[in-house]
């Protein structure tokens, strides 16, 4: 899932030997990658077409096209009689898939981590509200086979993320709201390496218990009860935040 890393560094002009890239989404992410470890921080230009040229070992015109790509997702912007150069990270589209997975490949830093769970915080107990609302049967056989598949999975660790992550998105989809649906995707990445930062799976006690909290979101959804199904979804994003934290503070040792 972890995009290859670019050992390439434009700090103090240093960069390391040339890397030779053919593809398109190649050079997208690369420079990307660089932009948000700050590599080429805002306001800087990026290197010079013919820099970039003899670094990937491309065509121009797949160069430019790469450049556009970039300009869409926000990071880019062309100045006549300036050049190209990097914008401001409030423009650049976090929202984007590309944007979040090169993130998780920088590595999922503090910051990176709070905001994901503040928008946890803000997107999903709504969804699980809606779902309460307007879910179908069907959506909730496929809530409960989620369940069930958290329940078995008691050793892998990323077969346990996915059941998780399958139970959130089926949530999303029982809101009724494409946006909702669309959001949930977006973030699909992200929240699958945020859920194996620090899995249930190593204790059979946190297991089970982390299993009948995501039940209870279940449960009240069922009920049709709207304000305990946004309540119990709160409280799974809350628990999983702490625990992701604390393993945090314990990996860095006294």
């Amino acid at each position: 899932m972890e995009a290859p890393r670019n050992t390439t560094s434009y700090a103090g002009g240093a960069r390391s030997a040339r890397q030779t890239v053919s593809s398109h989404d190649q050079i997208v992410r690369s420079l990307g990658q660089e932009i948000l470890r700050g590599e080429i921080p805002p306001g800087a230009k990026i290197p010079a077409e013919a820099e970039l040229l003899e670094r990937f070992g491309v065509s121009r015109t797949a160069l430019r096209e790469a450049l556009k790509t970039l300009s869409a997702k926000g990071f880019l912007i062309v100045k006549t009689r300036v050049g190209t150069k990097v914008t401001d990270p409030m423009r650049w589209n976090f929202f984007d898939t590309e944007v979040l997975a090169w993130q998780v490949a920088n590595g999922m830093d503090a910051d990176f981590r709070r905001h994901l769970a503040e928008v946890r915080r803000a997107l999903e107990p709504a969804a699980a509200a809606l779902a309460a609302r307007h879910r179908s049967a069907d959506d909730l056989v496929g809530m409960r086979e989620a369940i069930e598949l958290m329940r078995r999975e008691q050793a892998s660790e990323y077969a346990f993320a996915r059941a998780d992550l399958e139970l959130h998105l089926r949530i999303a989809i029982a809101s009724q709201n494409p946006m909702m649906r669309s959001l949930a995707s977006v973030i699909e990445t992200a929240l699958l390496e945020a859920f194996t930062l620090s899995p249930p799976t190593r204790s059979a006690q946190l297991h089970r218990e982390t299993v009948n909290a995501h039940e209870r979101i279940v449960d009240c959804i069922e009920a049709s009860d709207s304000v305990a199904a946004a309540s119990a979804m709160l409280a799974v994003i809350e628990a999983g935040f702490e625990r992701v934290e604390a393993e945090k503070v314990r990996s860095r040792g006294p």
